[in-house]
């Protein structure tokens, strides 16, 4: 079940994301599915049908938290947001993002950024961690990264022509 939660933990909380969810509650429901999931008995299939299974269970949970939540109103539609998805993401929610992507890092990211980006991301370290390998600041890690990411973003809408 570790390589499961290994394998679509991201595309799930991007798609909790999508459909509208703050980053906590993102994480919280992205906990909650693959409990669900591995409570159930689940019996994984190909990559396609295992995202598609765990969009809906986690599409579920969203659903059962704003019905507990009565007062806030959903954020999204969720059949338009789920139509929207399915043809950007594609079947296994990634779609072309990633290609484009990978084609952005190479030639938009200079080494330095790319150090930054992969400690933060590949091995999940902190600020400071990034701060003390890179010999910067913690604020100035800060700046770089949200840079990188607004840079990323731009050039990855730029080659998906949106």
């Amino acid at each position: 079940m570790a390589g499961l939660v290994r394998a679509h933990q991201a595309g799930v909380w991007r798609y909790l994301r999508f459909l509208g969810c703050h980053p906590d509650e993102a994480d919280d429901l992205t906990q909650e599915t693959f409990l669900a999931v591995i409570r159930d008995g689940f019996e994984q299939r190909s990559a396609a049908e295992t995202a598609g299974y765990l969009r809906t269970v986690a599409r579920r949970r969203l659903l059962m938290t704003r019905r507990k939540q009565r007062s806030l109103p959903p954020l999204v539609d969720l059949e338009a947001a789920e139509a929207v998805w399915a043809r950007v993401a594609g079947a296994d929610g990634l779609g072309d993002y990633l290609v484009a992507l990978e084609e952005c890092l190479e030639a938009a990211v200079n080494p330095r950024v790319r150090r930054a980006l992969e400690l933060q991301y590949r091995q999940r370290l902190g600020r400071a961690e990034i701060a003390a390998e890179l010999e910067m600041a913690a604020e100035g890690v800060k700046t770089l990264l949200r840079r990188a990411r607004s840079a990323l973003r731009d050039c990855v809408e730029r080659k998906l022509g949106r």
